[in-house]
């Protein structure tokens, strides 16, 4: 995926394999497609099985979306434990992506689109909000899990404070880690585990994770789970992503 600046030290396997689960669901020859263009990163198959890797994903987009519970909630074992500093960390450009205040001025998070009242969010406003602090898995598409205990107010909280339009049906979260981004589902977006987090283990998010914000939920794959974030765009569409455009499957529920 992208870089990898901590080694995997305390991730543990996933008990079932999630990929497999979905290609087992699907038609043979869908579900090897479904495999491909999960299998590597910067992998896009070939380009005679686009059509046939775009009906697979909307496939795997239904039936996800049939599974979504909004009531389930991830519980970390609890003999699990917390990946701490060994806990992995991505970004896609060539260092770690640090706001510069000087150059950039304050960091705000930005909440904006299909919404009544947009807001504008100052790291000390964020963190004054309702604060919610959850001991929650973080699963990857490559296999493995890892325990944080993640800070940071739930998404939910911030679209009623913003106030969402009848139109809004997917969400964009945007960041300034080489404009990278990915859009949700708007169910996943409002599951009451979706934090918009600033914390970690305790302590304010280091660069490295993310900081001064990302977005975190269980519901989804980290490759969804947009570090670095500065805006939280409220659609009527889906908007694709990084990953997601290069052949990713866009839903990335777990």
């Amino acid at each position: 995926m992208s870089r990898l600046l901590i080694p995997r030290h305390a991730a543990e396997r996933l008990g079932i394999d999630r990929r497999a689960f979905l290609a087992g669901s699907l038609t043979a020859g869908a579900g090897a497609l479904t495999a491909l263009a999960l299998a590597g990163c910067d992998s896009r198959g070939p380009k005679s099985a686009a059509g046939l890797l775009a009906a697979s994903e909307r496939f795997n987009e239904k039936l996800e979306r049939r599974l979504f519970r909004h009531d389930a909630m991830n519980v970390a074992p609890p003999t699990a434990q917390l990946a701490g500093a060994h806990f992995p960390s991505y970004f896609i450009a060539a260092e770690v992506p640090v706001w510069d205040e000087a150059a950039r001025g304050v960091w705000r998070l930005e909440i904006t689109g299909a919404v009544r009242q947009p807001l504008r969010l100052t790291l000390p406003e964020l963190m004054r909000l309702p604060r919610t602090d959850l001991r929650l898995e973080h699963f990857c598409v490559e296999g493995w899990s890892a325990v944080a205990v993640r800070t940071g107010v739930r998404l939910s909280d911030l679209a009623a404070r913003a106030g969402l339009l009848p139109e809004a049906r997917y969400v964009d979260f945007q960041s300034f880690d080489d404009g990278y981004h990915e859009s949700w589902d708007l169910d996943s977006a409002l599951h009451p585990q979706t934090l918009i987090v600033y914390g970690q283990d305790g302590t304010l998010l280091e660069p490295a994770f993310g900081a001064p914000a990302r977005v975190y939920g269980p519901v989804k794959l980290g490759y969804k789970c947009t570090k670095y974030l500065t805006r939280i765009v409220f659609l009527p569409e889906k908007n694709g992503g990084y990953w997601s455009d290069q052949g990713y499957e866009w839903y990335g529920g777990v």
